[in-house]
């Protein structure tokens, strides 16, 4: 059976330069994949972003896109280079310099899962690992581009909001306000990836809502933000990080008591964000 590579939800009318993405909460997991792994249904969801997208469902009604990811990230990670294959999982794949990612098992084809669990008790071949690739992860990012220049042409400027979920524990070593741990944080690559007036903006609009954010520690932003975040041609990208003890049980995998409270919260906030590219910037010229 195949799957879409990407969901996705665009408004009736489009009123901002905004675009909301969400490439690591798919919770369809191809049977082949399931087949392969040794893990059991629940555990290989332990590194999912569940139910992000729900989060921000919102968005359309507010006249911009959502994207969402069609398959998980333990099968495909969208936020990773093409490049970034891992030796230890790929016959034929040749290390690149340093990189941690790969080095944790954490490609663009992981694997491991949260903690370090092995998906595979084999390596996959490179004909595996390539049809991942052309299948899902170039059409998810071909959609991405698309609905930045659409962007970028009707207002002159592109954000992608590229939305994600962390675990708890990822807190334990953050920096405190208070004593207090952050519940969003933002990553623009210190700078890189967006204009320091907009990531204000978006941090205004998390604590208008009563949400404590960091910036950039312990998550500056990823590949995503590094390909598109191009502030210099009015092209920003931020990602933003939420704490998945505000909404869901983490052990079960499950929305808990307060999750409909929060998207209350996140619809509130997405309008927020939204309105941050509502204005037509004028056009540099050529």
């Amino acid at each position: 059976m195949d799957y879409p590579p990407f969901h996705l939800t665009e408004p009736k009318q489009r009123l901002s330069s905004v675009v909301f993405a969400s490439p690591h909460s798919a919770r369809t997991y191809p049977a082949e994949f399931l087949n392969q792994s040794i893990l059991d249904p629940h555990t290989i969801r332990s590194s999912e972003d569940a139910f992000v997208h729900e989060l921000i469902d919102s968005a359309p009604e507010f006249g911009v896109p959502l994207l969402v990811a069609g398959v998980p990230r333990a099968y495909v990670d969208l936020n990773r280079s093409p490049d970034e294959l891992d030796p230890a999982l790929i016959q034929g794949a040749v290390r690149r310099g340093q990189n941690p990612r790969v080095a944790s098992g954490l490609g663009v084809i992981p694997r491991v899962v949260s903690n370090g669990r092995a998906i595979y008790a084999r390596k996959l071949t490179m004909g595996e690992v390539r049809s991942r690739i052309d299948r899902y992860w170039r059409p998810y990012h071909d959609a991405v581009q698309r609905l930045l220049e659409s962007a970028h042409l009707t207002f002159g400027q592109a954000i992608l909001v590229d939305c994600h979920s962390m675990p708890h524990e990822a807190m334990d070593g953050a920096v405190r306000t208070r004593g207090r741990a952050p519940d969003i944080v933002l990553g623009d690559r210190f700078g890189a990836a967006a204009d320091g007036e907009i990531v204000d903006r978006i941090e205004a609009a998390f604590a208008a809502a009563g949400l404590r954010v960091a910036r950039n520690a312990p998550f500056a932003g990823a590949y995503v933000a590094q390909a598109y975040g191009r502030p210099s041609r009015r092209q920003h990208a931020v990602q933003i990080e939420i704490d998945r003890k505000l909404y869901m049980d983490e052990r079960r995998i499950r929305p808990h008591a307060d999750f409909e409270a929060f998207r209350t919260v996140m619809r509130g906030v997405v309008a927020e964000i939204t309105a941050i590219g509502q204005d037509r910037m004028p056009l540099a010229a050529e």
